[in-house]
């Protein structure tokens, strides 16, 4: 497996913890992220995987019912992805990407990875779980994204950046630059 998917892997195992560890009765808790559940967080990530496992195969993603089970819904999809990406051939194949079409190493390495990492944060926020990331690809997202800054905002990748307390750690710093309120 390359380290893209090394480090993918690794984060969406940290995200299905969470997914794992809700509570049956939080899916509807409220999360960070403006007008999204619980629920909502998990089928967001699910699509994310969705759509790169149709570009693979060359096909339209498969919607996502908004009555999902979460678990299921996560577990499924999370398998199909594994199982779409367990040939390192498939990186390079262009698939579409937030702008315009990618390999998809650098969908996965540069956008999912970022992405699956503050969902898991929001994820255990809205139900009550282990709010703690892991610290090297907070640090790793966090130096990708600064130079960034304009362009995640102006297409609503991100929402304003959040005044970090005086002496906060580098995750509240990064989930700060990405406008939660830690």
């Amino acid at each position: 497996m390359s380290e893209v998917l090394d480090r993918y892997v690794n984060l969406a195992d940290q995200f299905q913890a969470r997914v794992d560890a809700a509570p049956d009765d939080a899916w509807g808790n409220a999360s960070p992220c403006e007008g999204w559940s619980a629920r909502d967080v998990v089928k967001h990530v699910v699509e994310g995987q969705r759509r790169v496992v149709a570009g693979i195969e060359d096909r339209e993603p498969e919607p996502v019912a908004d009555d999902a089970d979460p678990r299921q819904l996560w577990q499924e999809s999370y398998a199909a992805f594994k199982q779409a990406l367990a040939d390192d051939s498939v990186l390079q194949k262009q698939v579409p990407g937030p702008m315009g079409p990618m390999p998809v190493e650098f969908v996965v390495g540069r956008f999912m990875a970022t992405d699956v990492l503050v969902h898991t944060w929001d994820l255990a926020k809205a139900v009550g779980g282990d709010t703690t990331l892991d610290a090297d690809a907070v640090s790793q997202a966090y130096k990708g994204l600064q130079p960034m800054d304009a362009m995640i905002r102006g297409n609503g990748v991100f929402g304003p950046k959040v005044e970090a307390p005086e002496g906060a750690d580098e995750q509240t710093q990064f989930l700060c630059f990405v406008g939660r309120q830690p």
